[in-house]
Protein backbone atom coordinates (compact mmCIF):
# COMPACT_ATOMS: atom_id res chain seq x y z
CA UNK A 1 0.00 0.00 0.00
CA UNK A 2 2.57 2.59 -1.06
CA UNK A 3 0.09 5.45 -1.43
CA UNK A 4 -1.46 4.90 2.00
CA UNK A 5 1.97 4.49 3.57
CA UNK A 6 3.10 7.74 1.95
CA UNK A 7 0.09 9.49 3.50
CA UNK A 8 0.96 8.20 6.94
CA UNK A 9 4.63 9.05 6.46
CA UNK A 10 3.94 12.53 5.14
CA UNK A 11 1.38 13.25 7.85
CA UNK A 12 3.66 12.12 10.68
CA UNK A 13 6.64 14.08 9.33
CA UNK A 14 4.41 17.14 8.99
CA UNK A 15 3.26 16.90 12.62
CA UNK A 16 6.81 16.47 13.89
CA UNK A 17 8.03 19.38 11.76
CA UNK A 18 5.27 21.67 13.06
CA UNK A 19 6.22 20.83 16.64
CA UNK A 20 9.90 21.57 16.01
CA UNK A 21 9.11 24.79 14.16
CA UNK A 22 6.65 25.96 16.84
CA UNK A 23 9.10 25.28 19.67
CA UNK A 24 11.89 27.06 17.77
CA UNK A 25 9.69 30.10 17.14
CA UNK A 26 8.82 30.30 20.84
CA UNK A 27 12.52 30.30 21.71
CA UNK A 28 13.35 32.92 19.10
CA UNK A 29 10.31 35.09 19.86
CA UNK A 30 9.21 34.51 23.48
CA UNK A 31 6.55 37.18 23.15
CA UNK A 32 4.59 34.81 20.89
CA UNK A 33 3.75 32.70 23.91
CA UNK A 34 2.22 35.69 25.66
CA UNK A 35 0.62 34.90 29.00
CA UNK A 36 1.20 31.16 28.48
CA UNK A 37 5.00 31.51 28.48
CA UNK A 38 5.44 30.08 31.99
CA UNK A 39 3.08 27.19 31.36
CA UNK A 40 4.58 26.03 28.07
CA UNK A 41 7.32 23.42 28.22
CA UNK A 42 9.24 24.14 25.04
CA UNK A 43 11.50 21.16 25.57
CA UNK A 44 8.40 19.01 25.83
CA UNK A 45 7.18 20.32 22.47
CA UNK A 46 10.47 19.25 20.88
CA UNK A 47 10.16 15.81 22.47
CA UNK A 48 6.57 15.41 21.30
CA UNK A 49 7.71 16.36 17.79
CA UNK A 50 10.45 13.73 17.83
CA UNK A 51 7.91 10.93 18.32
CA UNK A 52 6.08 11.31 14.97
CA UNK A 53 9.49 11.74 13.30
CA UNK A 54 10.47 8.29 14.59
CA UNK A 55 7.10 6.83 13.63
CA UNK A 56 7.38 8.17 10.08
CA UNK A 57 11.00 7.05 9.73
CA UNK A 58 10.02 3.57 10.93
CA UNK A 59 7.29 3.40 8.29
CA UNK A 60 9.76 4.48 5.63
CA UNK A 61 12.19 1.77 6.72
CA UNK A 62 9.37 -0.80 6.60
CA UNK A 63 8.47 0.45 3.12
CA UNK A 64 12.08 0.17 1.94
CA UNK A 65 12.46 -3.32 3.43
CA UNK A 66 9.44 -4.49 1.42
CA UNK A 67 10.02 -2.38 -1.69
CA UNK A 68 10.00 -5.32 -4.07
CA UNK A 69 6.64 -6.67 -2.85
CA UNK A 70 4.88 -5.14 -5.85
CA UNK A 71 6.88 -7.28 -8.28
CA UNK A 72 6.75 -10.52 -6.29
CA UNK A 73 3.86 -12.81 -5.35
CA UNK A 74 1.30 -11.35 -2.94
CA UNK A 75 2.00 -14.10 -0.41
CA UNK A 76 5.57 -12.90 0.00
CA UNK A 77 6.43 -12.63 3.68
CA UNK A 78 6.62 -9.07 4.92
CA UNK A 79 9.51 -8.02 7.17
CA UNK A 80 9.49 -5.28 9.76
CA UNK A 81 12.81 -3.58 9.06
CA UNK A 82 14.84 -6.16 7.16
CA UNK A 83 18.57 -6.07 6.50
CA UNK A 84 19.45 -4.76 3.03
CA UNK A 85 22.55 -2.56 3.50
CA UNK A 86 23.56 -3.10 -0.13
CA UNK A 87 20.48 -1.13 -1.25
CA UNK A 88 20.91 2.64 -1.08
CA UNK A 89 17.22 3.29 -0.44
CA UNK A 90 17.07 0.92 2.53
CA UNK A 91 20.36 2.24 3.92
CA UNK A 92 19.09 5.82 3.70
CA UNK A 93 15.93 4.90 5.61
CA UNK A 94 17.86 2.89 8.21
CA UNK A 95 20.21 5.80 8.93
CA UNK A 96 17.28 8.18 9.18
CA UNK A 97 15.48 5.87 11.60
CA UNK A 98 18.58 5.66 13.78
CA UNK A 99 18.85 9.44 13.73
CA UNK A 100 15.27 9.91 14.91
CA UNK A 101 15.86 7.55 17.84
CA UNK A 102 18.86 9.64 18.89
CA UNK A 103 16.66 12.74 18.63
CA UNK A 104 14.20 11.03 21.01
CA UNK A 105 16.96 10.77 23.61
CA UNK A 106 18.26 14.26 22.84
CA UNK A 107 14.91 16.02 23.21
CA UNK A 108 13.89 14.02 26.27
CA UNK A 109 17.16 14.71 28.10
CA UNK A 110 16.93 18.40 27.15
CA UNK A 111 13.93 18.67 29.48
CA UNK A 112 16.17 17.92 32.47
CA UNK A 113 16.91 21.21 34.19
CA UNK A 114 19.64 20.15 36.65
CA UNK A 115 22.37 19.30 34.14
CA UNK A 116 25.72 21.07 34.17
CA UNK A 117 27.51 21.96 30.93
CA UNK A 118 29.36 18.62 30.68
CA UNK A 119 26.22 16.59 31.31
CA UNK A 120 24.38 18.62 28.69
CA UNK A 121 27.09 17.84 26.15
CA UNK A 122 27.02 14.12 26.96
CA UNK A 123 23.27 13.41 27.14
CA UNK A 124 21.79 16.29 25.11
CA UNK A 125 24.31 17.55 22.58
CA UNK A 126 25.99 14.24 21.67
CA UNK A 127 22.75 12.49 20.60
CA UNK A 128 21.80 15.64 18.69
CA UNK A 129 25.16 15.79 16.91
CA UNK A 130 25.36 12.11 15.95
CA UNK A 131 21.67 12.01 15.09
CA UNK A 132 22.23 14.95 12.75
CA UNK A 133 25.14 13.12 11.12
CA UNK A 134 22.87 10.14 10.47
CA UNK A 135 20.19 12.47 9.09
CA UNK A 136 22.69 14.17 6.80
CA UNK A 137 24.03 10.84 5.50
CA UNK A 138 20.47 9.59 5.00
CA UNK A 139 19.39 12.72 3.14
CA UNK A 140 22.40 12.62 0.84
CA UNK A 141 21.95 8.93 0.05
CA UNK A 142 18.30 9.54 -0.83
CA UNK A 143 19.38 12.45 -3.04
CA UNK A 144 22.02 10.30 -4.76
CA UNK A 145 19.43 7.57 -5.37
CA UNK A 146 17.18 10.05 -7.18
CA UNK A 147 20.04 11.67 -9.13
CA UNK A 148 21.76 8.36 -10.00
CA UNK A 149 24.93 10.38 -9.42
CA UNK A 150 26.71 12.28 -6.66
CA UNK A 151 24.99 15.43 -7.90
CA UNK A 152 22.51 16.33 -10.61
CA UNK A 153 20.17 19.21 -11.31
CA UNK A 154 16.74 17.96 -12.33
CA UNK A 155 14.27 20.84 -11.80
CA UNK A 156 11.51 19.05 -13.70
CA UNK A 157 11.59 16.08 -11.34
CA UNK A 158 9.16 16.03 -8.43
CA UNK A 159 11.28 13.43 -6.61
CA UNK A 160 14.42 15.55 -7.10
CA UNK A 161 12.80 18.56 -5.44
CA UNK A 162 11.43 16.43 -2.60
CA UNK A 163 14.81 14.93 -1.78
CA UNK A 164 16.70 18.20 -2.36
CA UNK A 165 14.46 20.06 0.11
CA UNK A 166 14.81 17.25 2.64
CA UNK A 167 18.59 17.37 2.18
CA UNK A 168 18.53 21.10 2.93
CA UNK A 169 16.63 20.26 6.11
CA UNK A 170 19.30 17.72 7.07
CA UNK A 171 22.04 20.28 6.45
CA UNK A 172 20.21 22.82 8.61
CA UNK A 173 19.88 20.31 11.46
CA UNK A 174 23.60 19.52 11.17
CA UNK A 175 24.54 23.20 11.39
CA UNK A 176 22.20 23.61 14.35
CA UNK A 177 23.88 20.71 16.14
CA UNK A 178 27.30 22.28 15.61
CA UNK A 179 26.12 25.52 17.22
CA UNK A 180 24.37 23.65 20.04
CA UNK A 181 27.60 22.50 21.72
CA UNK A 182 27.64 23.72 25.34
CA UNK A 183 31.02 25.14 26.50
CA UNK A 184 31.94 25.74 30.13
CA UNK A 185 30.59 28.95 31.61
CA UNK A 186 27.68 31.07 30.49
CA UNK A 187 26.19 30.23 27.08
CA UNK A 188 26.67 32.64 24.19
CA UNK A 189 23.18 33.84 23.38
CA UNK A 190 24.07 34.55 19.75
CA UNK A 191 25.26 30.97 19.26
CA UNK A 192 22.12 29.65 21.00
CA UNK A 193 19.98 31.79 18.71
CA UNK A 194 21.78 30.46 15.62
CA UNK A 195 21.29 26.86 16.76
CA UNK A 196 17.57 27.52 17.21
CA UNK A 197 17.31 29.39 13.91
CA UNK A 198 18.79 26.49 11.92
CA UNK A 199 16.51 24.07 13.76
CA UNK A 200 13.61 26.21 12.57
CA UNK A 201 14.90 26.26 8.99
CA UNK A 202 15.35 22.49 9.03
CA UNK A 203 11.84 21.98 10.39
CA UNK A 204 10.40 24.20 7.64
CA UNK A 205 12.24 22.18 4.98
CA UNK A 206 10.98 18.91 6.45
CA UNK A 207 7.45 20.30 6.59
CA UNK A 208 7.59 21.21 2.89
CA UNK A 209 8.99 17.77 2.12
CA UNK A 210 6.18 16.18 4.15
CA UNK A 211 3.55 18.08 2.20
CA UNK A 212 5.18 16.94 -1.04
CA UNK A 213 5.14 13.35 0.21
CA UNK A 214 1.40 13.65 0.82
CA UNK A 215 0.93 14.47 -2.85
CA UNK A 216 1.16 11.64 -5.33
CA UNK A 217 4.24 12.17 -7.48
CA UNK A 218 3.55 12.58 -11.19
CA UNK A 219 6.56 10.39 -11.91
CA UNK A 220 8.27 7.45 -10.35
CA UNK A 221 11.79 8.85 -10.17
Amino acid sequence: MPQRLNQWIGGAFAIGSVCFAFASLLLLFPSLAGSFAKELNIGGIYFLGSIPFTFAAGLQLFQAANADAATEPSNRRRVLFGWRPHEIGWLSCALQFGGTILFNFNTFDAMLTSLDWLQQDVVVWAPDFFGSILFLASGYLAFVEVCHAHWAFRPRSWAWWLNFINLLGCISFMISACFAFVPPGLPNQTVVMLATLFTLLGAVCFFIGALMTLQESPESS
